[in-house]
Order: C-alpha cells, then structure tokens, then sequence
C-alpha cells in the first residue's frame, strides 16, 4: 500500500513538473507594436507594388522632436528599422528602386524630411546606420495634419501606377511619390 501511494504521489509530480515544463510563456503587447502597410492596401490583392512592416511609438504626451529629433537619423518608427519591400521596379521619389528588401531610415527637418532606403538589414534602431549602405536618399515634402496622429503611421494613397506614401505621426505628415 505505501508503495502504492508512494509511486501515485511521484507520478503526480512527475506530471506537474511536465506540464509546467511545457507551459509557454507568451510576452504582453509590445508598447510600439509592430504594423504593415501596404500597396494597394486591399488585403485581398496578392498583386502587391510594395510594402512596409515597421513599429509604432505613441506620443504619450511628448513631443515629435523629442522621439524624431531634427537633422538625425531616425529608425522611422520604434525598436528595429522599418523594412520596406518593392516588389517591382519603383520610382520612389524621383529614384529608381530595384525589387528587394531595404530598411527604411529618415532625417527629420521642418520643411522636408530625407528618407534614406538602406541596404542595411535586421537592424535594430539606427545605432549602427552607415552612410555606406545607402541605396536612395529622397527628400520628402512636410505638410500638417488637421488631426494630431498618436501612433506613428504609414499609409499609402493613389491610382493605379501612381501613389504616395504618407508617414504621419504628430501634427506632420510626410509624403513621398512613387509610380512605375
């Protein structure tokens, strides 16, 4: 009978210390959690021109020029680099882009941001951004939103072969044209 018991009382730990052995731990919602955006935007067309898979920091009551300051190199986003993929040839802001993968970097100013395509890749922040690496450097027009944007956004707009992308975050948003 104590054996009995004995050998219950083992196989019952056995069985909890497996399961909790097994057990995931899954982590919480990322503060800047990550996003896509995408053109054309219908999730149902396979068809995609291009696409961009970045982090989204929120205001939170601080300043743009704190997060993005002005005349540096910005990730355009939060924790690694944006990647943005063409999946065909591109002019992106006046610059033929070949199909690929790239992250995606900016310099904020006042009146016009330079966005900087990077053949850079898995790149955390833009601590170890090199000039050297640059593919495209555009310069982007500034314009104001009537509505403050809390979470930084991508969004591209247009027709057809014809298209803007929109980084909006803030007051800002910053536009840059592509087509075929």
């Amino acid at each position: 009978m104590k054996t009995s018991i004995l050998s219950i009382i083992i196989f019952v730990l056995a069985l909890i210390s497996s399961n909790e052995l097994n057990a995931q731990k899954f982590p919480s919602l990322d503060k800047s959690p990550m996003d896509a955006a995408s053109y054309p935007s219908s999730y149902r067309n396979s068809d995609k021109k291009i696409k961009i898979i970045y982090s989204r920091p929120q205001l939170k009551s601080r300043s743009l020029s704190k997060l993005a300051p002005a005349n540096k190199i910005w990730r355009t986003g939060a924790n690694e680099a944006a990647e943005i993929t063409f999946y065909e040839e591109l002019n992106f802001g006046g610059k033929k882009i070949k199909p690929g993968t790239y992250s995606l970097f900016s310099i904020p100013s006042e009146n016009e941001w330079t966005i900087i395509l990077s053949s850079a890749k898995n790149v955390w922040g833009s601590y170890f951004y090199k000039e050297s690496e640059d593919i495209a450097r555009v310069k982007a027009k500034v314009s104001e939103s009537k509505n403050n944007i809390e979470a930084f956004s991508v969004t591209f707009d247009g027709e057809d072969d014809k298209f803007n992308m929109y980084l909006g975050w803030g007051n800002t948003i910053v536009t840059v044209p592509i087509n075929k």
